[in-house]
């Protein structure tokens, strides 16, 4: 017995539609979640083409007040990928996680080793979680990402590395835009309501003199308050930031009867559509906030922003930049801390076979000579082999040419920007190693004196002797 033909087109759609459902759902098997916005804008941009990552803190809801439905829960459970910041800001998540099946890949942000993770000022048993302020920290999580998406999903791997280098692209302007375009942040002081802005302080050398709460969860004391009034009365600040999506209780008690500027921060982006684009929305609109609140030149700040949407940037640029990275104790090093002496860097490797320990002894043996006047001096020793080159290595390295030797490592992609600001090329030799961990690494040898500003002063070629280098040096230092 056969169907009869007026069956047959309702079959073939039948048919078809469970084709196309089984194979939608086979592409979509590929789920990853991020709990809030910025973290998962980054994730977009990565995954743009392929698979959306989905978000589960919508809306202008904020992680502080959110409560997790059973439907998301079920969400969570199905996910292959879940990113969220921590506890500090996702309290109510932190037990569904913990009971999440193992098969789901759970990456908490706050317990990463290669972010600039800092203590909370109010509570340093407490992680700060707005680590995503500090654009240093994004580039490494643009990393990090593209590589545990790769990882995960390899089909796919050509777009995540495009995507990559386009994201980077776009988080190197805003570096340039903050680092060397935005004059201003100092235009006055500011205080802020919760004390959201560590990260950005550090980075962006700004200052706030108070807050009143370290986050919504943590009670507002009444000193705190009466201390942040006060400074507003004697004319201490011209500015006090709040944040949206953090309900500020107080806040007309402060400004009431008081002259000061109040401008809204939205380091959640609770007030913009998520997306790709939404990063580096979010910081335009935070830096836009705090420069309007400072009484800063906004065209100024305009003009910066066309500068280093350009390829060209200025010419302080050239050598120098800003990165995190680990010294050979263990501890966290940023350009910042080359600040306030002259510096003497040295870009090598460990197992370099003769190049670098010529160079190290000369740097030494230079010191040395200098007495009394090399204090003003602090050498450094950065790796271009972080694979191999870890803290302990670099420990034990350091300490064999000098006591005052500080060695820098860190991740790969951060190594490879900071050889790029300092224009350092090199290049992993892999022909005639008698076995793959034994390859040797091509580079750069010169030396590079940095100022107490920070600035770049000069660099020295490989070769020069110690003499020689006293002699230049002596021309230099006070």
């Amino acid at each position: 017995m056969g169907f009869r033909p007026s069956f047959l087109p309702q079959l073939l759609v039948a048919f078809c539609l469970l084709f196309n459902s089984a194979a939608a759902l086979s592409e979509s098997s590929f789920r990853v979640i991020a709990t809030i916005k910025p973290i998962h804008s980054l994730l977009a941009a990565l995954m743009d083409g392929a698979e959306s990552p989905e978000l589960l803190i919508s809306g202008e809801q904020s992680p502080y007040g959110f409560e997790l439905s059973k439907a998301q829960a079920e969400r969570l459970r199905q996910a292959d990928i879940l990113v969220w910041v921590g506890p500090e800001l996702e309290a109510s998540l932190a037990k569904t996680i913990q009971a999440l099946p193992p098969d789901v890949r759970v990456i908490e942000l706050l317990s990463s080793d290669v972010l600039k993770i800092l203590p909370m000022r109010a509570d340093h048993s407490q992680r700060d979680p707005f680590f995503w302020l500090d654009d240093r920290n994004a580039i490494l999580l643009v990393e990090e990402f593209a590589r545990l998406l790769s990882e995960a999903d390899p089909k796919r791997s050509h777009i995540y590395a495009k995507n990559r280098r386009k994201l980077q692209k776009e988080l190197a302007r805003i570096d340039r835009e903050y680092e060397y375009g935005y004059r201003g942040l100092k235009a006055g002081l500011g205080l802020q309501y919760y004390d959201t802005l560590q990260y950005f302080e550090q980075a962006y050398a700004l200052t706030v003199l108070e807050h009143v709460a370290a986050s919504p969860r943590h009670n507002t004391d009444a000193h705190a308050l009466l201390k942040v009034r006060q400074r507003i009365a004697d004319g201490e600040a011209v500015c006090l930031l709040t944040e949206a999506g953090m309900q500020a209780e107080h806040l007309a008690l402060l400004t009431e009867g008081q002259t000061i500027n109040v401008g809204q921060l939205d380091s959640l982006g609770i007030h913009l559509e998520p997306g790709p684009g939404l990063y580096v929305r979010m910081m335009d609109h935070n830096t836009d906030t705090i420069k309007r609140c400072l009484n800063a030149d906004v065209a100024e700040a305009a003009r910066a922003r066309d500068v280093a949407k350009s390829e060209e940037a200025p010419a302080a640029v050239h050598i120098g930049g800003r990165f995190i990275l680990t010294d050979h104790l263990g501890r966290l090093f940023t350009q910042e801390d080359f600040l306030g002496s002259y510096s003497l860097l040295y870009f090598g490797y460990t197992y370099c076979p003769d190049v670098c320990p010529t160079s190290l002894q000369v740097l030494s043996l230079a010191l040395d000579m200098l007495g009394d006047r090399a204090d003003g001096i602090k050498p450094y020793f950065i790796t271009i082999d972080p694979e191999r080159d870890t803290v302990k290595v670099m420990r034990n390295y350091v300490e064999y040419f000098n006591p005052r030797l500080v060695g820098l490592t860190g991740s790969k992609e951060m190594i490879e920007r900071v050889a790029q600001e300092f224009k350092v090329k090199y290049e992993k030799v892999t022909e005639d190693a008698p076995s793959p961990e034994l390859y040797l690494m091509d580079h750069s040898a010169s030396l590079y004196l940095m100022g107490p500003d920070g600035r770049f002063i000069t660099k020295f070629a490989h070769g020069i002797t110690p003499e020689d280098l006293v002699k230049e040096l002596a021309l230099i230092l006070p």
